[in-house]
């Protein structure tokens, strides 16, 4: 793999507040493509956020994981992608019609041009099949991925947001052409965190993910440049 196609598949995750939002995108100018604004640092500081990343040339993952009737996901993906966002997400729970009305919402906000991509997250990384019987799903953990992305490629989404354990299986399900985003990759030797199912980098991609997340392993590094240009080089090297 070539080090500008590996620089495209890592998105960096800014979990922070605005002021260091910025100072990062600032250092990994030419070290990143994509970076993710999730709930935190998005209802902080709203669609500017989103605006300001773009305008330093970076695409954006708006992590927002819609979640509602079809009519408010409707108009929310329509409003997310109006931001500039290039990626965003929704819940697959949310079922078939509002899956349906988050496309519906993009291609509205492009007016024709090229939209914003909608990715349906399965079931989040930080859950167990313990924490999916805690809500009543008692199916293993692959086969609820597996519904859920059966029901977003049904529906016009772009693809699916999955554990890298789950991404072999979403690829063959949903097919080459697809979006498969993988959170909880961390870089070997690095602290789990929160995450449960978890790979690393060279692995997520070796497994069908077509890009992979990355938070604090870059972010929380001492030089968050060094670790990214680290994990640009494990996927030359190894994917």
């Amino acid at each position: 793999m070539l080090e500008a196609d590996a620089r495209e598949r890592v998105i960096v995750a800014l979990d922070c507040d605005r002021a260091r939002a910025l100072e990062l995108a600032d250092a990994l100018s030419g070290h990143a493509a994509w970076l993710k604004v999730g709930m935190t640092l998005f209802y902080a500081e709203g669609p500017t956020i989103v605006r300001e990343l773009r305008e330093r040339g970076f695409k954006v993952f708006l992590d927002l994981k819609l979640h509602d009737i079809p009519h408010q996901v409707h108009g929310a993906a329509r409003a997310a992608a109006l931001t500039g966002a290039d990626l965003i997400t929704i819940h697959g729970l949310g079922a078939g019609a509002m899956m349906a009305a988050a496309r519906e919402g993009v291609e509205e906000a492009a007016e024709g041009g090229e939209r914003a991509r909608v990715i349906a997250v399965t079931v989040l990384t930080s859950m167990d099949q313990q924490a999916l019987s805690d809500i009543g799903v008692e199916l293993p953990v692959a086969d609820e991925a597996d519904r859920l992305a059966r029901l977003a490629r049904e529906n016009g989404i772009d693809g699916v947001v999955c554990s890298p354990h789950e991404a072999a299986r979403m690829r063959e399900l949903l097919g080459e052409d697809a979006l498969v985003v993988t959170p909880g990759v961390r870089p070997a030797g690095a602290a789990l965190g929160d995450q449960s199912r978890v790979a690393t980098p060279a692995e997520a991609l070796a497994h069908g993910a077509s890009h992979i997340v990355v938070g604090r392993p870059i972010t929380g590094a001492d030089d968050p440049v060094a670790a990214c240009d680290a994990i640009v080089a494990e996927l030359v090297r190894d994917a």
